[in-house]
């Protein structure tokens, strides 16, 4: 049998397989941020197919950090009860499910507030002192909540633009004080978040984050940096490093300083950085996450020690039942990216699913 079916423990919580689907959002949450019978079924049938590990697309932690109409929320009592029947339904099907915690800071719809006033042509503001240690606060309290719905434990969301990303990116946070300038204080709001959230859960909750291993802007948040912050937060206790990439600043030519020159590695977009990082996280786990499509290099990315889980996202969205299908013997996701499923046409109007075959709404 291959690796990629076999269990894996992360912390103190066994999966049945290397398998993780990566944090997507759902889009499709009322406006108070509580979520719909269709997510809680779109969870149910991921685990159905036999995803080891879910990732639940982003919550926010307060009112102010919503990034996007229909994003689902963490911030209050009123969000656990639906939170824990999509917690319950997963457990039921046998899955194991993590909350996503975010603050989307200058991409948010109710305060575009980050760590700096109108940077990288975006208009927003600054976010006080006191307003950054209430929002790493919230990041704890946001666990508890987790813990009450039922989650198996809480991925931090410090990629892709949003708030802890940002305040790691030189590009966009111009700050002079304790929160800006060098990498150490760049990285404190990422810290004290963690630190938040562990004084909540304990020691044997696992703690995730999901990072940028380069945000592809010419002088953002470099794999330089990365590696500095990677090993910092994986020497506090990290339980599972997922290596993502891309943020503000994005520039689509900067992207292959990422890839690796190994063919068997072709496909995942990040392996060349990751391949870095995993040689300062170890023993962390690690994930990888983008372009992984072939069974092929699913298995290089295991078996050559790049990375111990397979992360992926738009192949699970064109089918839960992935997972079941490459154990039977399918060699590969049939995603082609066309990335309709997330396209403005899309973002935010109708529940996530896959588009390209007209109809079949990525439930085959």
């Amino acid at each position: 049998m291959s690796v990629l079916f076999e269990p894996f423990k992360i912390g103190s919580m066994d999966i049945k397989n290397r398998f993780m689907r990566s944090a997507t959002t759902s889009y499709w949450s009322d406006k108070r941020g509580i979520i719909r019978p269709e997510i809680i079924d779109l969870y149910c049938r991921l685990a159905q197919g036999g995803v080891g590990l879910i990732v639940k697309g982003h919550l926010y932690v307060k009112d102010s950090g919503k990034a996007h109409i229909g994003m689902a929320g963490i911030s209050h009592d009123y969000h656990v009860p639906e939170l824990k029947k999509l917690t319950d339904g997963v457990h039921k099907n046998g899955g194991k499910i993590i909350a996503q915690l975010n603050h989307g800071g200058t991409y948010s719809i109710v305060d575009s507030a980050g760590p700096s006033e109108n940077v990288a042509g975006l208009k927003t503001r600054s976010l006080s002192s006191a307003e950054i240690q209430e929002i790493a606060e919230a990041f704890g309290k946001a666990a508890d909540r987790a813990l009450a719905a039922g989650f198996d434990g809480v991925q931090i969301h410090g990629a892709h633009g949003y708030l802890i990303s940002q305040f790691l990116s030189r590009q966009v946070n111009k700050r002079k004080d304790e929160w800006g300038g060098t990498l150490e204080k760049r990285m404190r709001l990422l810290l004290e978040v963690y630190d938040s959230i562990r004084a909540r859960v304990g020691n044997r909750t696992p703690v995730m984050l999901k990072m940028n291993c380069d945000d592809f802007s010419p002088n953002g948040f470099t794999i330089k940096d990365s590696l500095r912050v990677a090993k910092t937060i994986c020497k506090r206790g990290l339980q599972l490093m997922e290596v993502s990439g891309g943020g503000i600043g994005n520039q689509k030519k900067l992207r292959k300083r990422a890839r690796s020159t190994d063919p068997d590695l072709g496909e995942a977009s990040f392996a060349g950085h990751a391949t870095i990082i995993r040689k300062v996280t170890q023993p962390t786990p690690m994930a990888l996450v983008n372009g992984i499509r072939s069974l092929k290099c699913m298995e290089a990315i295991v078996n050559k020690n790049l990375a111990d889980i397979i992360s992926m996202s738009r192949p699970f969205i064109k089918d839960p039942n992935l997972v079941k299908k490459l154990k039977a013997g399918q060699n590969a996701s049939t995603c082609t990216s066309c990335s309709k499923c997330i396209s403005k046409e899309v973002f935010g109007k109708m529940m996530l699913r896959c588009h390209a075959e007209k109809g079949k709404a990525g439930r085959e």
